[in-house]
């Protein structure tokens, strides 16, 4: 940017001898950006070494002069590896392992926590701890993978391990561009997109739509996703100073809520092997419920494709989102941006198993203004001022699941939840059959104790007004440094939007300021070799589903949902050779962070370790690979598992199978503060990915990933072994605009699984079977 500002100065005719220095100077690194293009001719697009990052730390900065672990993704790369998930994206990011969100993952999850999902810069409604609604990449240009909380211009925000920043598709404005894709893959999923962008004005404004439609069966019985989404921009240069991009999206779905397969005993991780029973209450009764307890009858090989879902469960999304990016250039030393965001949601989902979350509506917008003002060639400040509005009506039922009881190889019946009279009592009827936590506490009988059941059910709203300053420093040529710091002041609002019949609604409000700063240096020692040190201070929010606020058991907003502080130490070192076409780039981290715990609290994490990522991109090879080493331990923190382990959930009657404890399950359980390692991560992952041209029209590629062995449970009872997953891809081009592809994915069918939800709450309570052997045929034509 500061070169950028350099350029302009130079160009509107100042004619001291100190801008004629300058001016050569320019004229010299515009002779080396000539050299760089000529060496593109090589690239496939497909290389992270000159890439620029717009957004998080200013716009249009190269990546080796930024002081974080970033993978900056562009469009060529997202067809390369046929990224359509979140999982898809952190595949090729070092330290980027994520639970399966249940089957549906909607935040990433970076450096063992979840991470915050951002779309222009802006922090866009996801779901509530990992579990929310699936993203749809038909408005995606680009990613950016970033390690670390968000920085001071991004603002304080509710997860701290990292975040993703999509970029949204722009308008062409020189020529009208256009491409269609279909698919089809194993079981019977198919889905299409058409894209199409042209000029209104010649290189003065365009126009942009995307449609695309999902419908996909599934391999997991009773699952399936079809979702539609309309995405649209609008582009104008009205002078060569102005631009203003503006995008809307329209997406709906209906997916699945897949939870997997319960009761994950070292036998069927390691061989498939499943502990057959229904769990018996107290009472006799087989309805699943807390504490129940399985005799077992027998161990029987389980179908991977045997899953906790259900035929009649609804699970629905809505939402529509609006961006607008406005720039201009105010002065040869001053420019002016301005970011706004607007979103709806709701969601419904109400699922047999006595599940039930419904976003009635929530409501999110941010404006965010950035002033940049150059000082002189070596000093740059930029100035931002953001106003952020959340709203949030929404209800929720978790209290009476249960998992651990259910047999999955018996019938329909096994799995669902019929509530008592008695449950009912403790909740409220929403609409006729479907009942709710209340959004506060009430205590009818008088008795000194509450009498209902309470979840994330809100009513609330917040503001947060940010200030933030960043500033920027060339010392010398080889030395940068950075340095920032933003003020946060929330207001919030929450009440109980479901009182029960003849209770008066409570509500509360609360105050708080949260602050975060950070630092960097940069120096180059060559013009290949940088190397950096960072530090970050973050003091975050929790929040409930949909970024909302739920009132405590004590009908109050607690003052924990805003004590999250966030530190960062990293130090890295970025290679980025003219000479050759190789890009590499390590980093040390220290870093801890709170996870937020399903009853509200936070949970103290901290990790250490060491990423690094390598691209080559040079006709008619490209490779990449990434490796990554992480301790994750608890700060001298408590942690919680919905049961203590799985053995649990049995008594001993069968000794030959499993030595029950006779505990019953679940039985919400409480550590004690430990150093003890996170269950769910493991702390080794190597990820290569890579494709050669094996002429002008056939390309073959793979991808792979290995992760080494981790606990599933907080005990460690029970172990996910190293795996690895192999995939290959080929594709032909019958013309130059038109390409079919072959996917295999899981190419050697290994029988791999992954943690269900984040933090490992349901650590000895579920597990995720990855799919089997598949495959997918992409037509492509561009036009």
């Amino acid at each position: 940017m500061k070169r950028a500002y350099l350029i302009a100065s130079i160009t509107i005719g100042l004619s001291t001898s100190l801008v004629v220095n300058a001016e050569d100077k320019v004229n010299e690194k515009s002779l080396e950006v000539i050299e760089v293009v000529g060496q593109a001719n090589h690239s496939q697009g497909l290389s992270v070494k000159d890439s620029t990052v717009d957004g998080p730390f200013g716009d249009n900065i190269a990546l080796k002069e930024i002081a974080r672990s970033i993978t900056p993704i562009s469009s060529e790369l997202i067809e390369q590896l046929n990224i359509t998930s979140l999982q898809d994206v952190l595949a090729i990011s070092p330290n980027t392992y994520s639970a399966s969100g249940f089957g549906a993952p909607s935040l990433p999850t970076i450096r063992g926590q979840l991470g915050e999902l951002f779309q222009d810069g802006t922090r866009r409604q996801a779901g509530n701890n990992g579990f929310g609604v699936p993203l749809s990449f038909n408005s995606v240009q680009s990613i950016d993978v970033v390690k670390g909380a968000p920085p001071v211009l991004f603002g304080s925000s509710q997860r701290n391990g990292g975040f993703v920043n999509l970029h949204s598709k722009t308008a062409a404005t020189d020529e009208s561009t256009g491409r269609l894709a279909l698919s089809a893959g194993q079981w019977d999923q198919y889905s299409a997109q058409i894209d199409y962008s042209t000029p209104i004005v010649k290189d003065k404004s365009g126009f942009r739509i995307s449609a695309e439609h999902v419908d996909n069966g599934s391999y997991y019985d009773y699952a399936a996703l079809k979702s539609d989404s309309i995405f649209t921009a609008f582009r104008l240069f009205p002078d060569d100073k102005t631009s203003w991009d503006v995008n809307f999206e329209f997406y709906q779905v209906e997916f699945t809520d897949n939870a997997g397969i319960n009761r994950p005993t070292q036998a069927l991780i390691d061989d498939g092997l499943y502990i057959t029973g229904q769990g018996v209450q107290s009472n006799g009764s087989t309805v699943p419920a807390a504490g129940s307890l399985v005799s077992p009858t027998g161990q029987v090989k389980i179908d991977r494709s045997t899953v906790l879902t259900d035929p009649d469960n609804l699970n629905e999304a809505t939402t529509y989102l609006f961006h607008s990016i406005y720039k201009r250039e105010l002065s040869s030393k001053t420019s002016f941006k301005n970011i706004t965001y607007y979103q709806h949601l709701e969601r419904e989902e109400i699922a047999q198993n006595s599940f039930v979350e419904i976003i009635d509506g929530a409501d999110s917008a941010q404006n965010r203004s950035e002033l940049t003002y150059q000082w002189d060639n070596e000093q740059q400040t930029i100035f931002a001022f953001d106003v952020r509005y959340n709203k949030v009506k929404g209800f929720s039922q978790f209290t009476t699941e249960a998992d651990s009881p259910i047999d999955l190889t018996g019938p329909l019946s096994n799995r669902r939840i019929p509530l008592t009279a008695e449950q009912q009592a403790r909740l409220v009827e929403l609409k006729p059959g479907v009942f709710v936590s209340p959004g506060a506490q009430y205590d009818i009988d008088n008795d000194g104790n509450g009498d209902f059941n309470l979840s994330d059910t809100t009513d609330s709203s917040s503001w947060q007004t940010g200030f933030a300053i960043q500033h920027d420093s060339d010392w010398t040529d080889s030395l940068h440094t950075t340095i920032g710091y933003r003020v946060d002041f929330y207001n919030v609002e929450a009440s109980d939007p479901i009182a029960p019949q003849g209770q008066v609604s409570v509500s509360d409000s609360i105050n708080e300021t949260l602050h975060s700063g950070q630092i960097s240096v940069g120096y180059a020692l060559s013009t290949d070799f940088t190397v950096y040190g960072t530090g970050s201070y973050n003091e975050a929010t929790s929040n409930s589903m949909a970024g909302g606020t739920a009132l405590g058991s004590d009908n109050l907003i607690s003052a924990q949902n805003f004590a999250t502080e966030n530190t960062l130490a990293e130090f890295g070192l970025k290679y980025a050779p003219t000479s050759n076409n190789w890009y590499a780039d390590g980093a040390l981290f220290s870093q801890r962070r709170s996870l937020r715990n399903r009853d509200g609290s936070n949970t103290g994490i901290r990790t250490e370790g060491f990423e690094t990522q390598v691209f080559y991109d040079a006709y008619p090879l490209w490779l990449s690979a990434g490796y990554s080493y992480i301790k994750a331990r608890y700060d001298n923190s408590a942690s919680s598992q919905d049961s203590a382990q799985v053995a649990d959930a049995f008594d001993n009657s069968r000794p030959d199978i499993i030595n029950g404890t006779s505990i019953g399950a679940p039985n919400y359980t409480l550590f004690s503060p430990s150093n003890a390692q996170v269950q769910g991560i493991p702390e080794q992952a190597f990820s290569v990915n890579g494709n050669y041209s094996i002429n002008d029209e056939w390309q073959a590629g793979f991808s792979g990933l290995y992760t080494s062995s981790y606990p599933l449970d907080f005990l460690g009872t029970v172990t996910i072994r190293d795996q690895y997953t192999l995939n290959v891809n080929t594709s032909y081009a019958f013309t130059p605009t038109t390409k079919l592809r072959l996917d295999i994915n899981n190419v050697t069918n290994q029988k791999n699984w992954r943690p269900v939800f984040e933090g490992g709450y349901f650590g000895a309570t579920l597990v995720f079977p990855e799919l089997p052997i598949n495959a997918q045929l992409t037509f492509s034509h561009t036009f």
